[in-house]
């Protein structure tokens, strides 16, 4: 998954996002608010996280920028304005949630975390699909209960594809999600991917569980090649 953090304070932008890269996400960053705006509007993000105070463009700012041009990403404001009518104002502007600064680390990836699930209407921290369990939070997965040893970057592909289970999603998206804007995978880098999660996954006497969408893409759960 991909989040995208938006804040002008050097030392909290690298923690947290070095915290973020540690617990599975993807990290882009901006130090203020016309090159968030830019980011937001050009990837593919799971999440905003957000400062309100921001040179060049507020979060408000921002934030209400996104929400006319229809964007359904998820908004995490992350501000040290701490009134009743700034948390209103920021809510009402478009975001998802508030969080106060300061913060403890665990809350906010708690939120994130959150916001992610409801973004793909997973109601659960577990997801299922068929026989295959992943545990978003301890980033472990089992199938028919024996546990699947993966890389970091194989749970991050088996996470995106269960959120989106019994649908094709195209190597584009899946690059989009799991890499950040620094990186340029190509197609042949998915598909390389692809091929070691299923061999994990698909071991000999278990139902076929990732589809080959010939031309499209790929498909975790039902389906037919």
């Amino acid at each position: 998954m991909r989040v995208l953090f938006v804040e002008d304070h050097e030392l909290l932008r690298d923690s947290v996002a070095t915290g973020l890269r540690e617990a599975g996400f993807a990290v882009d960053t901006a130090d203020d608010g016309e090159t968030g705006l830019w980011h937001a509007e050009s990837g593919a993000f799971d999440a905003v996280i957000l400062d309100l105070m921001l040179p060049k463009m507020s979060g408000l700012e921002l934030l209400r920028a996104l929400r006319r041009k229809d964007a359904k990403t998820p908004v995490l404001v992350l501000t040290a304005m701490d009134t009743t009518d700034d948390r209103v104002r920021g809510l009402d502007s478009g975001a998802d949630d508030y969080l106060i600064k300061p913060f403890a680390f665990p809350e906010l990836l708690a939120r994130v975390r959150a916001l992610v699930r409801r973004r793909y209407d997973a109601k659960s921290p577990t997801l299922r699909v068929e026989d295959l369990e992943i545990d978003t939070l301890t980033r472990s997965a089992r199938r028919g209960g024996e546990s699947i040893l993966l890389s970091a970057r194989e749970f991050a592909l088996v996470e995106f594809l269960a959120m989106r289970a019994n649908q094709v999603v195209t190597r584009t998206d899946i690059a989009e999600h799991l890499y950040e804007s620094d990186s340029d995978p190509d197609s042949n880098v998915v598909d390389v991917f692809v091929a070691h999660l299923r061999r994990k996954l698909e071991r000999p006497g278990l139902t076929k569980l990732i589809h080959t969408r010939r031309g499209h893409g790929y498909l975790l759960g039902k389906g037919e090649e």
